[in-house]
C-alpha cells in the first residue's frame, strides 16, 4: 500500500494580500508565519507556520507573473483569490509519488522555491488539476531534501491541526487516494459534510495558544 500522510493545509490571500492574510491568521493562532519565497515555476510565493506532528499551513498568494497563468497551481491560487480568498485545499504526502503518476497517468511537476535563508526547497507534485475540478481532493507532493529542510521544521509544538471540515464525499476522495482515506487522515479528525454549492475545504480547526480556533 502507498504510505502518504497529511503534509499541509494551503489557504489563498484574500484581500489584504499575503501579509495581511497571514498576519490575521498568525493573531488567531498566537504565532507568526515566516516568509516561505517565490515559487518561481508556479508563478506564486507563500509565508509559512510550520505546525506539530510534521504538518504545516502556509498562505499563498499569486503573482503578476505569466507563470501563473499556465501553472494549475497558479490558476488554482488565482481563482480562490479572486473569491475573496479562503481555505485552497489540503495535500498528502506520498514516499513514491511514482506509484502515484501510474495511478493517474501522468507525470508529476517539478517545484521549488528559495527560502530567505537562501536554502532551496524541492519536490515533485501532481493532482492540482483535480483540485481544480473538485476542490474536495487533495494533491500529492513528494519532498526531495533533508527532512530538516521540510517546512515544518522548527514548529513550536504549541500549535496543533486537529480537525478539518470537508464538503464532499468521502468514497470519491478514498477513491482519489487509492481507496484509502484512512492513511492520511488517521491523526486528524475529518468531518464529512454535504456540499451545499461547491465542495471543498470549509474549516479547519486547531489547537493553540489561544484554545481551541476554527478558520
Amino acid at each position: 500500500m502507498l504510505r502518504m500522510r497529511l503534509d499541509h493545509v494551503s489557504y489563498a490571500a484574500g484581500p489584504d494580500g499575503l501579509r495581511g492574510t497571514a498576519l490575521r491568521i498568525g493573531a488567531l493562532l498566537g504565532e507568526d508565519f515566516s516568509d516561505g519565497g517565490i515559487h518561481p515555476r508556479f508563478g506564486t510565493r507563500n509565508m509559512v507556520l510550520p505546525l506539530a506532528a510534521g504538518t504545516y499551513l502556509e498562505v499563498v498568494e499569486v503573482l503578476d507573473h505569466p507563470a501563473s497563468d499556465k501553472a494549475p497551481f497558479g490558476q488554482a491560487v488565482r481563482a480562490r483569490s479572486m473569491l475573496g480568498g479562503g481555505w485552497l485545499g489540503w495535500v498528502v504526502a506520498v514516499q513514491d509519488i511514482g506509484k502515484v503518476e501510474a495511478r493517474l497517468g501522468r507525470e508529476s511537476v517539478q517545484g521549488n522555491r528559495h527560502r530567505p535563508d537562501g536554502v532551496e526547497l524541492r519536490w515533485r507534485q501532481i493532482g492540482v488539476r483535480g483540485l481544480q475540478a473538485d476542490p474536495q481532493l487533495p494533491f500529492f507532493v513528494q519532498w526531495q531534501g533533508p527532512p530538516e529542510h521540510h517546512p515544518s521544521a522548527g514548529a513550536s509544538g504549541n500549535v496543533h491541526l486537529e480537525a478539518l471540515q470537508i464538503a464532499g464525499d468521502p468514497a470519491r476522495v478514498s477513491d482519489w487516494l487509492g481507496n484509502c482515506t484512512e492513511g492520511p487522515l488517521e491523526d486528524v479528525l475529518v468531518d464529512w459534510v454535504a456540499p451545499d454549492g461547491a465542495p471543498g475545504v470549509v474549516g479547519v480547526q486547531f489547537r493553540s495558544p489561544n484554545g481551541i480556533v476554527r478558520i
